[in-house]
């Protein structure tokens, strides 16, 4: 039945408002003036995913730890001034950079989440509704065999214990058209950087995280070369010039995340008349490219056999074998 992924929604959801934009910047609106990007993504590459038995479950953040909160008003502050800068660009007729701005400027709202949870359901997948960060959750379901793995472009996965990463999942390449999904195998890395779990976390501290500031002057390659010293967990924190005690709850955030107990993903045929509803009549979606796309997930093999990856090499997601979960 190929592989099941937690794809981070939250994580997915807003690429897909980045990308899927007007050659202006604009955002795709239905009739309302309701933006539609992030369900034509998730309905067209959703759709792609299962021809290639990627089954997705799709995980969403709950409410964010408290330390969070420093990174949510930075992101929104820079989203304010990218949405300054893709007016002048706008008005000075430069396309390109009103483009790039725009992208910058993508609000995801509770409200688009509820709407993607009922597309999502009407195609037949399930959904998690995490406790705090999806990330986090999609790392546990992952470490329980829930999953075969993680899906989300952040590598904090990796420092929630995720043992498999799949990053690039919304990637395509441009000639082919084919994924351009890669797996990261976390013992792997582990082991080819010389380092433990902790001091994977460590390394993330010192760079700095959604929930800690980071050492100034320090970026992965001085982060990695210090804590191979292997000094031990306070002596690094202290030569990077943080303080240990100031970085312990985040470090906690890692270790013993807020998650709960999954129980195995039920996926289902998908309800036309349910998806019909949802993005033809309610967001004008084409009819005829909804039901194309009801087609291929319906035609879509349920069976397919690919080889074993050579061993030691970071890999496309499709070229790991079929198994369970």
């Amino acid at each position: 039945m190929g592989r099941s992924l937690a794809v981070d929604g939250n994580n997915m959801l807003y690429q897909f408002l980045a990308t899927i934009r007007a050659p202006d910047g604009q955002p795709f609106t239905d009739r309302s003036g309701r933006v539609t990007a992030h369900l034509i993504g998730l309905l067209y590459r959703t759709t792609s995913w299962l021809e290639q038995q990627i089954r997705p479950v799709w995980v969403f953040d709950g409410r964010p730890p408290d330390l969070k909160a420093g990174t949510l008003r930075t992101r929104l502050l820079a989203k304010e001034r990218a949405q300054e800068a893709w007016a002048e660009a706008l008005a000075a007729g430069d396309l390109e950079t009103a483009r790039r701005k725009a992208a910058q400027t993508s609000r995801l709202t509770r409200p688009m989440i509820e709407e993607a949870v009922h597309v999502l359901h009407a195609l037949g997948l399930p959904t998690v509704q995490a406790p705090s960060e999806g990330e986090a959750e999609g790392a546990q379901m992952a470490a329980a065999g829930t999953v075969w793995a993680s899906a989300s472009e952040d590598y904090d996965s990796l420092l929630f214990g995720t043992p498999r990463l799949v990053r690039g999942l919304a990637s395509r390449r441009p000639r082919t058209g084919t994924q351009a999904a890669q797996l990261l195998e976390r013992e792997r890395v582990l082991s080819d950087l010389g380092i433990s779990q902790d001091e994977l976390i460590l390394i993330g501290l010192i760079i700095g995280t959604d929930f800690n500031d980071g050492a100034k002057g320090y970026g992965p390659k001085k982060a990695l070369k210090l804590v191979q010293k292997h000094l031990g967990w306070e002596a690094a924190l202290r030569t990077a010039g943080l303080d240990p005690p100031e970085v312990e709850e985040a470090a906690e955030i890692f270790r013993h995340p807020m998650v709960i107990e999954v129980p195995t993903p039920v996926f289902s045929e998908p309800n036309e008349e349910e998806l019909t509803r949802l993005l033809v009549t309610e967001h004008d979606f084409s009819e005829e490219r909804v039901l194309g796309a009801l087609q291929r997930i319906r035609s879509a093999p349920k069976h397919k056999a690919t080889p074993l990856p050579a061993p030691g090499r970071q890999q496309r997601l499709d070229a790991y074998p079929e198994g369970e979960p």
